[in-house]
């Protein structure tokens, strides 16, 4: 009889024990961890319905574009005082990052209301510098696609270039790394899969599509040719 409450006690240590070495064992769970959940996709955001990814439809001129996170550079160069080159980390650290509902129209009369969070484009032109002979600015992307606009339409507007869409990182399909939201403008200027901005004093200068007769300007307000 008196041996059982020594026992007893010596079970539960060893219990309590075993316990105690699970939880911190490394590579188990542990009380503190906190693992990251895929993101969701928002459907509504401040009581204003969203279109989805889906909804879009595929008409690149060369297809869906891979890009490596670890890999890409974003070059912003010709009339600036300092060209300069930034990874995916970069740009997401350093640039304050804004959303907004913006809706794209494409020109074969399909549209898509989509909130946006990215960086605005004028910070980096402005942390690049710009010369004054400078009055337009090109954007170039890793299919070979390109788009202009007078720089006036980036730094005195706030344009963004997308990184996320509806709290989900830009699918590969939609243009990851980044989109640009071209507010106002014709499906066709949101140009995808950014590599490279110019900064130009061509105002002469003509994209993939607006060498192939599609207006320059690309306003909503006005047909899509010139």
């Amino acid at each position: 009889m008196n041996g059982r409450p020594v026992i007893f006690f010596l079970l539960i240590v060893g219990i309590g024990g075993f316990w105690l070495y699970t939880l911190l064992e490394p590579g188990s769970v542990s009380l503190d961890s906190s693992p990251t959940l895929p993101s969701v996709e928002i459907r509504n955001y401040e009581g204003e319905d969203l279109s989805s990814f889906h909804d879009f439809r595929e008409n690149s001129i060369k297809g869906p574009q891979i890009i490596q996170r670890d890999n890409y550079r974003l070059e912003v160069s010709g009339l600036v005082n300092r060209t300069i080159s930034f990874s995916y980390q970069d740009i997401i650290e350093k640039f304050p990052s804004y959303k907004k509902v913006v809706k794209l129209n494409c020109v074969e009369g399909w549209d898509v209301i989509i909130l946006w969070e990215g960086i605005l484009v004028r910070d980096l032109i402005r942390y690049a510098g710009v010369k004054p002979t400078a009055n337009t600015i090109i954007f170039y992307a890793y299919d070979g696609y390109s788009t202009s606009f007078p720089l006036s339409y980036v730094m005195d507007n706030p344009i963004m270039m997308a990184y996320r869409m509806n709290n989900l990182t830009l699918p590969i399909e939609r243009g990851f790394p980044f989109q640009l939201v071209a507010e106002d403008k014709w499906g066709y200027k949101w140009i995808k899969w950014i590599t490279r901005i110019e900064i130009s004093d061509n105002d002469k200068y003509r994209g993939y599509w607006e060498s192939r007769g599609f207006s320059q300007d690309g306003d909503l307000n006005k047909g899509f040719f010139d």
